[in-house]
């Protein structure tokens, strides 16, 4: 173990130390190459429009919850390869509860295809192969060193008593580098920050290499830059391949700060006592309409479109 890292150091100097663009080096090293099109074009051809992202979980009708209580009652959704879905709402609403029916921690009812296969029918390692779930804590409360916590994304490959591959132990340290933890990966998990371990388990996350990533509101430890840096390097994760194949990534996210997920979701999921209040589609969707639906939800709000570099950006405010 490294004596010269220091528990409070700033997460802000890990990601000075890696770009952007090497970031996404190095999640495409990893995840894999992208499929490569070949297309013929002319200077009278017109472009042809994007293919619509495949579904990679479908969720219909899902009811859920703790015993004799029901938290989730016929909620229904999809979420696609390539993209962030928000899941929003106040607390209690079911969104934790949502993440866990999903990993068949909590049984429900209804239905739940994951790239079109019923989770009911998956066995348990199948499940671990093409879900990776990530809590609010991690739940790790041994010392042992960052490269071991991301080497335990394997878990689901490895047989009995099988110790990680040298190629393993190569894409753990690669994963961490694109994180910007490299230099941490002899550190012992537990003398990390809060931020610190949401960046190891980021990277236990890209070698796991599952379809769908579910999420528990990954920005709560995290201050106001970093919490936008993790989604960018969620974001980086799951368009590291061609969305419109086969083995493309989606994302399922429980969000705290509903400004986080107007920026970064393609999807959002509002929530209210347990049953889905409205789909938004932020990129595409009214202003009035998204307003109406929110204020549902959080209270009366506005929404601002702020134009910047030919982005839009929505602004959440509260009415007053």
């Amino acid at each position: 173990m490294s004596n010269n890292i220091h528990k409070n150091s700033s997460i802000d100097t890990i990601f000075r130390q890696t770009s952007s663009s090497q970031r996404r080096t190095d999640f495409r090293s990893i995840q894999g190459s992208a499929s490569s099109h070949n297309t013929l074009a002319s200077e009278s051809a017109k472009p042809a429009e994007p293919a619509e992202p495949p579904i990679c979980l479908q969720v219909s009708s899902l009811s859920a919850g703790y015993g004799r209580s029901l938290i989730l009652k016929d909620v229904s959704f999809c979420a696609k390869q390539g993209e962030i879905t928000g899941l929003l709402g106040p607390n209690g609403c079911g969104k934790t509860t949502l993440l866990r029916a999903l990993c068949r921690q909590l049984p429900f009812t209804g239905s739940c295809l994951l790239n079109g296969q019923p989770l009911e029918q998956m066995s348990s390692r199948q499940l671990a192969r093409q879900i990776s779930y990530i809590p609010q804590r991690s739940g790790i409360a041994i010392s042992m060193p960052v490269t071991d916590v991301v080497l335990m994304g394997f878990n689901p490959v490895l047989g009995l008593l099988e110790q990680p591959s040298r190629a393993q132990k190569e894409k753990a340290r690669d994963a961490l580098r694109a994180v910007g933890m490299e230099s941490y990966a002899e550190q012992d998990y537990q003398t990390l920050s809060e931020g610190q371990k949401q960046l190891c388990i980021l990277a236990r996350t890209i070698v796991e290499d599952a379809s769908l990533l579910l999420l528990d509101e990954p920005e709560s430890s995290l201050d106001f830059p970093h919490r936008h840096r993790v989604m960018e390097l969620l974001t980086e994760i799951i368009r590291g391949q061609d969305p419109s194949c086969a083995d493309g990534k989606a994302a399922l996210v429980t969000l705290h700060d509903p400004q986080l997920a107007l920026e970064y979701c393609s999807r959002l999921v509002l929530l209210k006592d347990g049953v889905c209040t409205a789909i938004l589609h932020p990129a595409a969707d009214r202003l009035s309409d998204m307003e109406a639906a929110l204020s549902k939800v959080y209270g009366s709000v506005r929404l601002r479109a702020i134009e910047e570099n030919g982005r839009r950006s929505l602004i959440l405010l509260p009415r007053v």
